[in-house]
């Protein structure tokens, strides 16, 4: 069978976002990809899709699996899990390293679900190693009170500061490695996105300054897609404060669980145990040294 391949466009979003979910069905019974969390992606501003995408189709058309290279550093590879075992999957890895090696990146980094067995061992059999890992992580809702620090207000999301809310994001995410996104992609990630809950998403403020940030998406679970605490502010509650208030709206609309990610190089992992979330399912980054 020959499959033909070309660049995505952004109305190839609802085919990729299928091929994704019928791998996380078959892994874990259920697909839990945000629906527009693909079309984000292919709208990133640093992204060109003629250059940086690849989409391989059956020859009756069916979109069978996808590439994309960010950057040059990070690639994700999907394959629906029908057409498994044709060599898709390492057509698509040859390519996505290809577009690293033109780029003049030196490594390049892709994350790999853990009960994805064939994919790891592909990745390890080309010389990746272990990055990171990543954790979904899972709290059931239910009525409880949420209070706020002393001194700390919480309210919901609040346009006029998207500015600010994207300042606390990026300086937190970047004290552990990750690049700064401009307020432009950021937002194309976060706050304009179909799912995003203004409602469900919080910010702390200590007076008038913004000081803590949760960006909140909908589906059939509430899920966090970014928490965020001002360096100057931590270890003061405001994290619980604001993962409560969400998990509060969240169960105002009447969704039964609260998900976010995190990863082991926040070392957050323990602080959200605490806060009561739990291990639901994990995925590994892997990188291979170009």
């Amino acid at each position: 069978m020959e499959f033909s391949g070309r660049a995505a466009g952004v109305g190839d979003a609802g085919a990729i976002w299928g091929v994704i979910a019928a791998a996380e069905v078959g892994w874990h019974g259920r697909a839990e990809v945000v629906p527009d969390r693909v079309a984000a992606d292919l709208r990133r501003p640093l992204i060109d899709l003629a250059l940086d995408t690849l989409v391989l189709e059956a020859p009756g058309g069916e979109l069978v699996g996808w590439a994309w290279n960010h950057g040059g550093k990070r690639a994700q590879v999907d394959v629906h899990p029908a057409y498994r075992g044709l060599g898709l999957g390492s057509r698509l890895l040859d390519w996505a390293e290809a577009r690293s090696r033109e780029v003049g990146s030196d490594w390049i980094a892709q994350t790999v679900d853990d009960a994805d067995k064939a994919g790891t061992e592909l990745l390890q059999g080309r010389g990746y190693d272990v990055l990171a890992v990543n954790w979904l992580l899972e709290r059931p809702l239910r009525s409880q009170p949420c209070e706020a620090p002393a001194g700390i207000r919480l309210e919901a999301y609040d346009s006029a500061r998207a500015e600010e809310a994207h300042e606390v994001v990026e300086g937190a995410f970047a004290e552990f490695g990750s690049r700064r996104k401009s307020f432009e992609e950021w937002a194309e990630l976060t706050v304009a996105r179909a799912s995003f809950r203004p409602d469900a998403s919080t910010l702390a403020y200590d007076g008038d300054e913004v000081v803590g940030v949760v960006i909140a998406l909908d589906g059939d679970e509430g899920y966090v897609e970014q928490l965020a605490v001002a360096t100057d502010h931590r270890n003061r509650g405001i994290a619980r404060a604001m993962l409560d208030r969400t998990a509060a709206e969240f169960h105002r609309l009447g969704r039964g669980n609260l998900t976010l990610w995190t990863h082991s190089g926040t070392g957050a992992l323990a602080m959200y145990e605490h806060l009561g979330l739990r291990v639901r399912r994990s995925t590994t980054v892997h990188r291979l040294w170009l």
